[in-house]
């Protein structure tokens, strides 16, 4: 039975956070509404209570029944967390006098507390609430103050109950990962055990005790999910895995040919199906994001649809599922709704009648990289760039043409080709996951600008502006660049991408790309923007 912390989701934004950090420390863990709590067994060491965007005060703010926890499991409470263990249970909590946010000096006032083993007496750490605890709930005792905050920290520690009003699990919190180590390793006792290489023979356990001898088929996209998922079947159940990869004439310059092309390599069941031709049609005077969207979802399930039903005896259906699709997908009743209703969190038409199988539902997209690299799939797979699954048909903004996509796929093949083989300027680390590829196929060449940058590509708006090439006037399109660091997507930062390198990549695109006379660079971040433009 695999150990677990159990973090219940108050709605914010950071709670993904929380558990990426137990994550690097190899303690598994599981998000859970806060109005959905599970069954509690052995299984379980510890519960988190996150952040809120409400006030405890607010008569419509998360009110969690914690019977089946309190003093039962070791807790950890942040933020929101904290403040409504206080108002619940005899403390008070008031409006602040000023918005308690950002950075703050944090000294450790009860110098032998568990949760501060290691912490120095004096660290950074980052504070965002409007509320703040004016007197605390029986039983407990200060651990750690701020200039501003008395009860920065406390515990009540006969029922091994830790909590804090400033948030561990940000980077701005200099010893936040140290508090949330303390928390998982030695107040609850998680062995710390839990790794790439034990997920993946649990899964191949599981996942043949699932299916038995039925098959499963599973649509590859060519990306990092379906690629760890497609490998992973295929180590627990060989021949009885059917990949399809569809060309839905939205991919990358040779993408189609380049990724069958790997797959077979890897000793995988590949079906390639050419349908371009159905997808451009239906894409046919559209111009409206959404209405694109849907319809090059709906033309997917069709073409699926129809080559699953070639596949005799397929009672499964395999999906790249991983866990922030899972918790994007469960609204938080209260505090926050659904951010996105995902295409894997559901399945396919019910007609199609198969049964579901998520291989990497509980994982990360770091994780998923290194379960893949455990797995040993090579690097230019494990380390390609998130691509959406509308492709270049959200990318070529409005109307998509074969003429428009013809010039994206020139201008995106520069661009990318260029970020990778462009080493890093001195300093610059690895995005989220990855790691170095330049000159190598095993990942221990040197760094690159694309290793650095978490997604890039190019977009196509339906802009025309005036240009002069030679001694002759032009009016034709102008192509924009993308380049951003992040996690999961769900915040993301543009990159600051070298001068130098933007005059080169924008001459070779102007040079090179017929019918494009004009490139800019993106410097937006999400949010407000979002990644994709479409």
């Amino acid at each position: 039975m695999t150990e677990k912390i159990i973090i219940l989701d108050f709605g914010s934004q950071l709670t993904q956070l929380i558990g990426r950090r137990l994550r690097e420390i190899n303690v598994y863990c599981e998000i859970y509404p806060f109005n959905k709590i599970p069954v509690l067994d052995d299984s379980v060491k510890g519960v988190i209570l996150s952040g809120s965007p409400f006030s405890v005060r607010d008569p419509k703010a998360p009110k969690p029944d914690l019977d089946s926890i309190k003093g039962k499991y070791p807790m950890m409470c942040v933020c929101y967390g904290a403040q409504y263990i206080a108002h619940t249970y005899g403390g008070e909590v008031n409006p602040s006098l000023a918005r308690e946010y950002g950075r703050a000096m944090l000294t450790v006032t009860k110098k032998d507390s568990l949760l501060f083993k290691g912490v120095p007496e004096v660290s950074q750490v980052w504070m965002s609430h409007g509320d703040t605890i004016a007197s605390l709930p029986q039983g407990a005792e200060v651990i750690a103050s701020t200039d501003d905050v008395v009860n920065a920290a406390y515990a009540i520690e006969k029922e091994n109950i830790y909590c804090v009003q400033f948030h561990p699990e940000v980077v701005h919190s200099e010893f936040g990962a140290a508090m949330l180590s303390n928390f998982a390793l030695g107040i609850c006792g998680c062995r710390g055990d839990w790794t790439a290489d034990s997920f993946i023979d649990s899964s191949i356990a599981h996942i043949r005790e699932t299916v038995g001898d039925d098959h499963v088929i599973l649509g590859l996209s060519g990306g990092v999910d379906s690629t760890v998922a497609a490998v992973l079947l295929n180590r627990a159940i060989g021949s009885n895995l059917t990949c399809i990869f569809v060309d839905n004439g939205l991919l990358r310059k040779d993408e189609f040919s380049s990724v069958l092309a790997s797959y077979k390599d890897m000793g995988l069941n590949v079906i390639g199906v050419e349908a371009a031709d159905r997808f451009m049609k239906v894409l046919d005077g559209l111009g409206d994001p959404e209405a694109k969207r849907k319809a090059i979802g709906k033309t997917f399930i069709d073409v699926f649809d129809s080559e699953a039903k070639k596949i005799k005896n397929a009672s499964w259906l395999a999906q790249g599922t991983i866990y922030p699709d899972v918790i994007e997908s469960v609204s938080v009743n209260g505090p926050s709704s659904t951010i996105k209703s995902h295409h894997n969190v559901g399945g396919l038409p019910k007609e199609m009648n198969l049964k579901i199988i998520e291989p990497l539902r509980t994982l990360f997209k770091d994780e998923v990289r290194r379960v893949g690299r455990a797995l040993g799939i090579k690097n230019s797979l494990i380390s390609r760039h998130p691509f959406p699954g509308p492709g270049l048909g959200i990318r070529v903004l409005g109307e998509v043409t074969a003429e428009k996509l013809e010039i994206l796929r020139n201008a995106d093949a520069i661009y990318i080709d260029m970020l990778r083989n462009t080493p890093a300027p001195e300093g610059w680390k690895p995005a989220s996951g990855a790691s170095a590829t330049g000159g190598t196929e095993s990942g221990e060449g040197y760094l690159t600008l694309y290793d650095c940058i978490w997604q890039a590509g190019a977009i196509l708006p339906p802009v025309k502006s005036v240009g002069v090439m030679g001694d002759e006037r032009t009016y034709e399109y102008t192509v924009a660049l993308r380049a951003v660091v992040s996690t999961d997507g769900m915040t993301a930062d543009w990159v600051h991408l070298p001068y130098e390198f933007l005059a080169k990549v924008s001459n070779e695109i102007i040079n090179k790309v017929k019918g494009v006379n004009r490139v800019c660079y993106d410097i937006s971040s999400k949010p407000p923007a979002t990644i994709e433009w479409e």
